[in-house]
């Protein structure tokens, strides 16, 4: 008890210092290439596909051990990877490039998009409906899953790097210049948004598909971008940093990482109130990075570049709807532990949450919450694959609560 007691003191400070995150972990994949790699992407947690320039593609099935080099069927540079599902699946690239495959991967068509300006992205709606834009303000739309595009007016000339899609059917795209357009009818019309940047702008995606509210924008000099109505407004959030940012993606809400040059990898788990570097381990240019899930997520650059990590911020989850009566943090199971524990707690009001997990000498390895929250019974993962066994403790702070337990890793 007395260890706790000290060692609750020391985190309490820590935590309200505003000073301490935990770092997210980032182990170097061997992709078989050196070829630069543009885009990343997971349709399950094991099975991914990368793409990159020459007509790179490259798989893995089994989370990233071993990739396999596969037959695009071009040299032209790919610039972006989107899977509907483990065999169907698109690449854009150079020249009005788009291929699809139905299997997997194994075999590439090509498809006649109508037009030879650079694709940086291709997404899908559905098995039919889909975009992709580009150099000279190009967007192209099918409706026939691939077989046929047709141009849409986009109202710009600017290059077209990145376009995204909401759950309430809206799609946003961003370029050079602070460029954001948003169209609501499906492309007919793409409505200017006001950035307040002219900064190339890189990328742009929802906190979560089903907040249709909630968006992020990423570009040149370190710009973050945060709108709160739906692209309507954006604030310029501080990141930190004034390196080129190339792609942004929420594991959790509030909990998102962005990528940028020079091995740049910035984590924030309040919803971009804060951005800290994570430690890459690599200098070179990161231009992708996705998470499969909460813990999971994979970066890719430069000269063949892919760094994974297995224990990204995990996030929180609520268990029923029923209003608890007062603050309190449930011992955790299973314990002792090995790898993966639950941490569970309740919060009778709304506020600010902090739940973390420190070592016995009070050094916090993981910020597990460090959000708002309605009131309301959570349940929340560690996962302690990359730390070593023995004791933990864990302390949820809120409005004026505190309390800490103890939890055992053995392995």
């Amino acid at each position: 008890m007395k260890h706790i007691i000290i060692i609750s003191s020391l985190i309490l400070a820590l935590i309200y210092s505003g000073t301490t995150v935990s770092q997210t972990t980032w182990v170097t994949l061997t992709s078989g290439t050196t070829e630069g790699l543009y885009s990343i992407f997971f349709p399950n947690p094991t099975t991914g596909f990368v793409v990159g320039n020459n007509g790179t593609i490259r798989k893995t099935t089994n989370g990233g051990t071993n990739w396999t080099g596969l037959t695009s069927g071009t040299t032209n540079n790919l610039y972006e990877v989107f899977f509907l599902d483990v065999n169907t699946g698109f690449v854009s690239g150079a020249n009005g490039t788009i291929r699809k495959t139905t299997n997997g991967g194994t075999n590439w068509t090509g498809l006649t998009t109508g037009t030879t300006a650079t694709l940086y992205e291709v997404c899908f709606v559905d098995a039919n409906t889909g975009y992709a834009a580009g150099t000279g303000g190009t967007i192209r739309k099918t409706t026939n899953g691939g077989t046929n595009w047709i141009g849409l007016t986009s109202g710009t000339t600017n290059n077209l790097y990145e376009i995204h899609y909401g759950s309430n059917g809206f799609v946003y795209t961003v370029g050079q210049a602070g460029t954001i357009r948003r169209t609501t009818n499906g492309g007919t019309n793409w409505n200017p948004q006001t950035s307040g940047t002219t900064n190339l702008l890189y990328d742009v995606r929802f906190a979560s598909y089903f907040d249709v509210n909630t968006l992020y924008a990423i570009g040149a000099n370190g710009t973050i971008l945060k709108s709160l109505n739906g692209g309507v407004n954006w604030n310029s959030m501080v990141s930190g940093t004034n390196t080129d940012l190339h792609e942004i993606h929420f594991s959790f809400d509030n909990i998102g990482y962005t990528v940028g040059n020079n091995g740049m990898i910035l984590n924030t788990t309040n919803g971009g109130l804060n951005w800290i570097q994570q430690t890459s381990g690599t200098n070179n240019n990161l231009w992708t990075v996705y998470f499969p899930n909460t813990l999971t997520g994979y970066s890719a650059g430069e000269n063949g570049t892919i760094r994974k990590t297995t224990n990204g911020f995990t996030g929180i989850s609520p268990v029923n709807n029923e209003i608890p009566e007062e603050y309190k943090l449930f011992q955790n199971y299973p314990n002792p532990f090995n790898p993966v524990t639950n941490l569970k707690f309740t919060i009778p009001e709304p506020g600010n949450v902090k739940l973390v997990v420190y070592d016995i000498s009070g050094r916090i390895v993981s910020t597990i919450v460090n959000e708002e929250l309605k009131a309301g019974n959570y349940e929340a993962e560690f996962n302690g694959t990359n730390y070593s066994s023995g004791v933990y403790y864990y302390t949820l702070a809120a409005e004026n609560f505190i309390e800490t337990r103890k939890m055992i890793l053995i392995k």
